[in-house]
């Protein structure tokens, strides 16, 4: 007897182990592909204006949206605001420092996105309407290099590629941007 239920119970557990693979083969064919998560494909950037040729104090990067051409980022001044499209922060200020732009082609105004997803940066900067160049950083070699803080925002100040000074505040005014510029051009 005890045969026949130790026999009986090895049956039923085979038949399970059975019925189970036999389901998971129904269903690893071309319904199991499909109920996987897809692989997100790239997200095509939004066209945005063309940075400045060459690094960004000796960081290379890509433009955000557009092409790397003209005047060299790195020769005379420029104002680089490294910014996240996530950032709420970051679209209360950008446009401060495009107005900024606008009333100083002396400087070169530029933004670095610090993020992975450089199609997000390109629609953030459209959706705020801000004209500035902006470079991509999605593995933070920029902050890295220059060793700035792990917050966004943050503005560079530089003359021919060299740090004059770091700011790792959001500014609220456009005013208030050209003052801390001035300062550290003078200084």
């Amino acid at each position: 007897m005890k045969n026949y239920v130790l026999g009986t119970v090895i049956a039923a557990i085979l038949i399970a182990v059975i019925a189970v693979v036999g389901v998971s083969q129904l269903r690893g064919g071309d319904e199991a592909e499909e109920a996987l998560p897809a692989e997100a494909a790239p997200q095509e950037v939004p066209q945005r204006p063309d940075c400045p040729a060459g690094t960004v104090a000796g960081v290379e990067l890509d433009c955000l949206g557009g092409k790397a051409t003209g005047k060299r980022a790195d020769e005379g001044v420029s104002v680089v605001n490294v910014w996240a499209w996530w950032c709420e922060p970051c679209r209360a200020e950008l446009p401060h420092l495009d107005e900024v732009a606008k009333s100083h082609p002396d400087w070169k105004v530029i933004g670095v996105h610090a993020d992975k997803n450089a199609a997000n940066g390109a629609a953030f900067l459209n959706d705020v309407g801000v004209d500035l160049p902006s470079f991509q950083d999605p593995d933070n070699s920029f902050a890295g290099t220059l060793g700035l803080p792990g917050v966004v925002p943050v503005t560079v100040i530089l003359r021919d590629g060299e740090v004059i000074k770091q700011a790792a505040q959001p500014f609220t005014s456009a005013d208030e941007i050209e003052k801390t510029v001035k300062e550290a051009l003078a200084g």
